[in-house]
């Protein structure tokens, strides 16, 4: 297994700083880590090891506006995040040991939020989703620091959503691979009735698997708590095959 920094060149914005850990072979199934705001793609390392040596391909990177470049925290938009990941993506499905019919993508609260609405462009086969997010269509421009302003941001967490009300929603509507959900369940942050429009959007997913992390907050900041998640996600990446029917389960 090799770990290497490699950079991830952005249209229109600055490089990326990015880890890669990978094993031996040719091709690998892949993943692809996006961090949520306030982030980084180190918070993701030790999990990505432990998924490369399963057989896989992994890469973490910092989003616009954290690690190198938190100059731009303020500034930087919802646009210019979903250029990273893209971006990130197609360094990740370019290289030689990487099949591109096997990339999964994991998000973690705004990652996960931005994941869904790449994977209209990035053919993902997986998704595993923790705590995503959910933020209003309106002021696609602003600030993602402004987002936080609008006196509705909480409440609209807590709505009821159709797939067309929403853009991520939409997208995920649209997915057709395997999905991982995984709520925590003292979520101080995302409240349930987001989990549950996610949920319901996934209606074309080939599987879907939701999992509730008891007593655990949005950051899974105990051990115990972030234990229990490595646990879930490795083990559904090494057992879930594209190929093959899943029984779609309920936690």
């Amino acid at each position: 297994m090799r770990t290497e920094t490699v950079r991830i060149p952005v249209d229109d914005g600055p490089a990326m700083e990015g880890t890669l850990v990978a094993s031996s072979g040719a091709p690998l199934p892949a993943v692809l880590f996006v961090h949520g705001w306030g982030g980084s793609k180190d918070q993701s390392v030790a999990t990505a090891r432990e998924v490369a040596e399963r057989g896989f391909v992994c890469l973490t990177f910092n989003l616009r506006g954290h690690g190198e470049t938190d100059a731009l925290h303020k500034t930087v938009a919802r646009p210019d995040n979903i250029k990273d990941v893209v971006a990130a993506y197609e360094l990740l499905a370019g290289r030689r040991d990487v099949d591109r019919a096997r990339i999964a993508v994991v998000g973690a609260s705004y990652g996960a939020y931005l994941a869904a609405i790449v994977s209209l462009r990035c053919p993902f086969a997986r998704f595993a989703l923790r705590a995503p997010a959910l933020y209003k269509d309106d002021n696609w421009d602003m600030p993602k620091h402004e987002l936080h302003v609008d006196p509705d941001f909480k409440e609209y967490r807590r709505r009821s959503l159709r797939t067309e009300d929403n853009r991520a929603l939409g997208a995920c509507a649209q997915f057709r691979g395997d999905v991982l959900l995984v709520e925590s369940g003292a979520d101080e942050i995302i409240p349930h009735p987001a989990i549950a429009n996610y949920i319901a959007a996934f209606v074309n997913a080939h599987s879907l698997t939701y999992r509730v992390i008891e007593g655990a907050d949005h950051g899974l900041t105990q051990a115990p708590w972030q234990r229990a998640y490595d646990d879930l996600l490795v083990d559904w990446l090494s057992t879930i095959s594209v190929d093959t029917a899943r029984t779609v389960g309920l936690a």
